[in-house]
C-alpha cells in the first residue's frame, strides 16, 4: 500500500502544490492495473492498493477539474519487465497470453505511449478515466 497507494497521494499533492494549481493547468497520469479493476486470486493487498489508486484518481478528477489539472489512471494488463520476469514461471505468462484476447504481452512502450497522451494538450477533456492498457484481458 505504500508503494502503490500513499506514493500517489504524496506526489499528486507535491505537483499540485508546487506549480499546477497557480499555473492553473496539469496533468496527472497514475499507474493502477487491471488487477484493481478485477481482482485476482492472491493478490488482494495488491488489489486493494490500485483499486484505492483507481478511487483516488477520480476524486483529483473532480476536485481539481474546474482549475483544468487532469487526472487519469492508466491499467496495464500483463507486462514483461524485471519484476515480471523474475516473479512469473514460463507456464504462468503462456496462461496469461492464452488468457488474453490480442494473443501476446504489452510492452513497455505501449504503456509509455498511452501515458504520454494523457498528458499531452489533446487529452484535455479527459479526465477522472481509467484506461485499460490490457490487449482485452479485462474484458
Amino acid at each position: 500500500i505504500r508503494t502503490d497507494l500513499l506514493s500517489a497521494f504524496a506526489t499528486t499533492k507535491a505537483a499540485i502544490m508546487s506549480g499546477m494549481m497557480r499555473a492553473r493547468w496539469g496533468r496527472i497520469v497514475n499507474i493502477s492495473s487491471i488487477v484493481g479493476l478485477t481482482g485476482n486470486a492472491g493478490q488482494s493487498n495488491y488489489a486493494a492498493a490500485k483499486a484505492g489508486l483507481i478511487g483516488f484518481t477520480k476524486s483529483v478528477a473532480r476536485e481539481y477539474g474546474s482549475r483544468n489539472i487532469t487526472c487519469n489512471a492508466v491499467a496495464p494488463g500483463y507486462v514483461r519487465t524485471e519484476l515480471t520476469t523474475g516473479s512469473l514461471t514460463d507456464d504462468m505468462v503462456r496462461q496469461l497470453v492464452e488468457m488474453t484476447p490480442i494473443k501476446r504481452e504489452a510492452n513497455a512502450e505501449e504503456i509509455g505511449a498511452t501515458v504520454a497522451f494523457l498528458c499531452s494538450q489533446r487529452a484535455g477533456f479527459i479526465t477522472g478515466q481509467v484506461i485499460a492498457v490490457d490487449g482485452g484481458l479485462s474484458l
